[in-house]
């Protein structure tokens, strides 16, 4: 077992929040709007109000940046969520700006980092431009690509209707596929002025190519005394996790500059989510880290939930932790086996964590139905109750059988000689850094920043259990093996109680129907997921459908911090850098 399972104090959550307009008289308003809270800032005092959350009130932790398209209004607005990493409520900052075929905000990547890719993304897709971005170019859309398609004007080749379902499919029932409507039978359209012979295939790789040249200038000087070398490594390979490539700039083998490449799972998860109804999207979040489905469905449920101001039952409240910590369980020995791949042990420790995995899946398919793709959350509660035989089953896993086999996991791996050796002192990310690049989860606490979501802003009934924040201080690839594995044993913590004080009763607060119509307002829910921060961040207009419908992915964000990683490492570690974030390529792409 581990020598010192490292915990930490819980952040004391703070009650009271800011009044901004008296620090600020005539430049931050409360956003008065039915159903929304926040401040609204006057653009051209948005980094000085930053700059003062950060640095005189405490909101040093950017959570979630992203834009909405008010169309109706003719106006566009970024919204921001800031918290404290010691804990209590976040605090909401928008910045409002009339919609025009590019809207400028200026960036708050020099007061928070983290922002970096978050910016980009809504530069892709909603056209808002952040003056002095240090890089902004598309991030999940190509170069080159025909407009912004998170812009409610913008309508693709499918398109048949803003909002599900579609009169062809109810109550009409004309069925016309959509491949039969597109001119060239594919959800694939052309620019009237396209000319397909003046089109360069490399213009949007020269803007990778540059921004990484300029970024390893600046980080190394402006004399390298040999000739870099530009790789790429992917997007079609084994170490990536997916369909993600990563280029950099060498030395040698000595990392001066990386860039990571995402978007080629991208299939615009948000505008699905905005056509759909709010019930129709709960098994779309299964798909977004396909390893975390029910984990997935709890921040989206939460959301939904603010608006419709309603509260699951008791006993759905204790399934639902019991699901969710099992999904924790379930994705760091995945993790665990993944990077243990990463790092050269090829499969032996992976199909020990598999093993285990297999075995919280049953209940899962006992539970639900589905092994992966489980929608088992609903608004109010859950779909179903548990069947015969599942409670026992459950408290089996956690009381007996998981805890011998984390012994014997962690004796496998923790005293190896080439997992310290590959490990400690490699992929550093300070607990300073960690904070700037908006890190969450595991990566976060590996360095020494004791922040859950469970702890920092209880959601749910969490704060009825007894469980430890785990931290470790080094932020390295060691560390973040180390916390999963430290996490791992919390969970099981959680879930023996769960198990135990678990009443009878109703399992659903009330039925739902299928079109119902969401009070107009905003809400952010979020979880502590097995990657960190998942949050949702909703708007209504009291349609059938969401207005906004915005995921904040932990994967996505963790790798906003990747570069800062990998500066002065081998290339070799790259690889195992990777691996000890933790990504799914569902969940980064969207």
């Amino acid at each position: 077992m581990t020598d010192h399972p490292a915990v930490a104090p819980a952040p004391q959550p703070t009650a009271s929040l800011p009044d901004l307009a008296a620090r600020f008289p005539g430049h931050v308003v409360p956003d008065t709007r039915p159903g929304y809270t926040g401040w609204i800032v006057a653009a051209d005092r948005l980094l000085e109000v930053a700059r003062a959350l950060r640095d005189e009130l405490g909101y040093d932790y950017l959570s979630s940046l992203t834009g909405v398209d008010y169309l109706p209004q003719g106006k566009m607005e970024v919204v921001y969520h800031l918290y404290r990493t010691v804990g209590g409520p976040g605090l909401v900052l928008k910045v409002q700006a009339p919609r025009a075929d590019v809207v400028e905000v200026p960036s708050i990547t020099s007061i928070y980092p983290g922002a970096e890719f978050q910016e980009r993304e809504a530069w892709d897709l909603l056209g808002i431009r952040f003056t002095g971005h240090p890089d902004l170019r598309r991030i999940l859309m190509w170069e080159g690509f025909a407009g912004h398609p998170l812009r409610k004007d913008w309508h693709e080749p499918y398109y048949e209707a803003e909002a599900k379902p579609f009169p062809s499919r109810w109550p009409d029932g004309h069925y016309l596929s959509a491949e039969q409507r597109a001119p060239l039978g594919d959800n694939l359209a052309y620019p009237a002025t396209f000319d397909p012979s003046a089109q360069d295939a490399s213009e949007g790789d020269a803007a990778l190519y540059e921004a990484l040249r300029r970024a390893a200038r600046e980080a190394n000087g402006t004399a390298l005394e040999t000739e870099p070398l530009l790789v790429n490594l992917g997007p079609q390979h084994p170490s990536t996790h997916g369909v993600f490539r990563v280029a950099v700039l060498l030395d040698g083998e000595t990392i001066l500059g990386l860039k990571a490449v995402m978007g080629y799972l991208h299939r615009n998860h948000e505008k699905i989510g905005e056509r759909n109804t709010y019930i129709m999207n709960m098994p779309y979040t299964d798909r977004l880290d396909y390893l975390s489905s029910m984990s997935n469905n709890f921040g989206y449920a939460l959301a939904v939930e603010k608006l419709l101001n309603i509260r699951p039952p008791e006993r759905a409240e204790y399934l639902r932790v019991i699901m969710a910590e099992l999904t924790r369980i379930a994705n760091h020995l995945m993790a665990i086996g993944a990077l243990l791949n990463d790092l050269g042990a090829y499969f032996t420790p992976m199909l020990y964590a598999l093993e285990e995995r297999e075995l919280i899946l049953d209940i899962f398919e006992m539970v639900s139905g589905a092994r992966m793709m489980c929608n088992y959350f609903r608004f109010g509660g859950v779909a179903r109750d548990l069947p015969e035989g599942a409670l026992d089953k459950i408290k089996d896993l956690v009381c007996e059988r998981l805890p011998r086999r984390m012994d014997d996991l962690e004796r496998l791996l923790i005293e190896n000689e080439i997992i310290q050796a590959r490990g400690i002192g490699q992929g550093v990310l300070s607990a300073a850094d960690a904070i700037r690049y908006s890190a969450a989860g595991p990566l976060l606490r590996a360095s020494g920043i004791p922040y859950d979501v469970r702890r920092a802003e209880p959601y749910s009934i969490y704060d009825r259990f007894e469980f430890d924040v785990c931290v470790r201080d080094n932020g390295d690839i060691y560390d973040r093996l180390l916390i999963r594995l430290d996490e791992i044993r919390q969970s099981m913590r959680i879930v023996q109680q769960a198990v135990r004080q678990i009443p009878d009763g109703p399992v659903l607060a009330k039925p739902l129907p299928y079109q119902m119509r969401v009070p107009p307002g905003e809400a952010y829910g979020r979880v502590e997921g097995p990657k960190g921060e998942l949050g949702f961040y909703v708007v209504s207009d009291g349609s059938p459908n969401p207005w906004r419908y915005h995921i904040r992915a932990p994967s996505f964000i963790n790798l906003t911090a990747f570069e800062r990683m990998c500066l002065g490492q081998k290339v070799a570690d790259v690889v195992a850098i990777l691996g000890s974030i933790d990504i799914v390529l569902g969940e980064v792409d969207r």
